[in-house]
């Protein structure tokens, strides 16, 4: 069911717009959904990352590439 979790952060994020209140809500959906908590484990442990900092790490890394793409294209348009 959970084949590419970082799906799953991302629509969480959109949705919520905020990293508290979408790390919030995916922590009562990991509570209510065991599957869902064995999924975010395995990639916790295939990224290398901690369980309390896997989805908090997710974020922070999605938010850069976005910035990354606005400032990548703000840089084409000053050409």
């Amino acid at each position: 069911m959970y084949e590419d979790i970082t799906e799953l952060f991302q629509q969480i994020l959109t949705q919520y717009g905020s990293v508290d209140i979408a790390e919030a809500e995916f922590k009562k959906m990991m509570h209510e959904d065991p599957e869902l908590h064995s999924a975010y484990r395995d990639w916790c442990h295939e990224v290398g990352s901690s369980e309390k900092r896997g989805f908090l790490d997710y974020c922070e890394e999605y938010i850069d590439s976005q910035e990354s793409i606005w400032d990548n294209l703000r840089e084409f348009e000053d050409e």
